[in-house]
């Protein structure tokens, strides 16, 4: 885990960032439709399961702009920017209607990530335990899979004042619309490392990654 020091003074968003660490703490939490009718056809025709095909673009998009790799060092007041953050992703079980989190380091070979990622999976869902590890993970973001439905909103609440940087990200089961496959995203930013332009940026690199990956 490496990461370099932001200099407060010279960071591009220096003004925003005081604000909304000082005077009015708070997220940023947008929710729009992606279309996957490409990665789920790709996901068919390579026997590849879509949902480890989406985590692995979703985690190159949070990956390609430092603003989405941020984190915030309590102890000595610093902001940080780190090189690589890794998804945190779940397993839930049935008979107990209860979920692991599964720790998946970040690679950009997809065939490296997608066996990584698959492993995992397979590992947790011999655990029934809820061994979310924050303290050793600090450069690790959320990505959960809400498998049950296709909603049109959701928001991520966390304590008032809690400078939690790094990206809460949820999706929903994809759905037909107009002989498109659309899917629900949910991306949760703290507003002082990212505004609304930044929230939305996410979804359109979600798309231009999807489009060049299936090529």
């Amino acid at each position: 885990m490496n990461y370099k020091v932001i200099d407060i003074e010279k960071y591009y968003r220096n003004g925003v960032f005081r604000h909304f660490t000082e005077d009015c703490k708070c997220s940023v939490s947008m929710t729009a439709r992606v279309d996957v009718t490409a990665l789920v056809e790709y996901s068919k025709s390579t026997d590849t399961k879509f949902y480890i095909n989406f985590l692995y673009i979703l985690s190159r998009v949070l990956n390609s702009r430092d603003d989405y790799k941020m984190g915030y060092l309590w102890e000595t007041n610093e902001l940080i920017c780190y090189d690589v953050i890794n998804p945190t992703q779940y397993v839930f079980h049935e008979d107990t209607e209860t979920c692991t989190p599964v720790y998946t380091n970040y690679s950009e070979d997809y065939n490296t990530f997608y066996k990584n990622a698959l492993d995992d999976v397979e590992r947790a869902k011999k655990d029934r335990e809820y061994k979310l590890d924050i303290v050793n993970h600090p450069n690790w973001f959320d990505a959960s899979y809400i498998s049950w439905i296709s909603y049109d909103s959701m928001n991520i609440e966390l304590p008032d004042g809690y400078l939690f940087f790094p990206p809460i990200v949820n999706w929903g089961r994809y759905r037909r619309e107009n002989d498109r496959l659309v899917m629900p995203v949910s991306v949760r930013l703290n507003h002082a490392i990212a505004d609304g332009f930044l929230a939305a940026n996410v979804f359109r690199l979600l798309q231009k990654e999807i489009d060049g990956f299936v090529k």
